[in-house]
């Protein structure tokens, strides 16, 4: 599986996405916050915000297989009844 293009992930930045990573797993409902690259320039990283959360992480560009971008408006007009 080829991992996800910088530009791919240029295009995200800013909006709420699930994750999907190549080991089968799903990161749920992260904003993309910005591209980091490590001090010796070799490995990119994806700055990520939990939703309703203060907290930051980053995950490795290439251990994500997929972007999947969800609706914000969808989910909070079910939280309103």
């Amino acid at each position: 599986m080829e991992r996800i293009s910088l530009s791919t992930a240029k295009s995200f930045l800013g909006k709420n996405v699930n994750l999907h990573l190549k080991d089968g797993s799903v990161i749920v409902n992260v904003l993309l916050l910005d591209i980091l690259k490590d001090e010796f320039g070799k490995e990119t990283f994806v700055n990520c915000i939990p939703y309703k959360r203060r907290n930051s992480f980053k995950v490795s560009l290439r251990n994500i297989a997929w972007v999947e971008q969800i609706n914000l408006k969808l989910i909070l007009a079910d939280d309103r009844n």
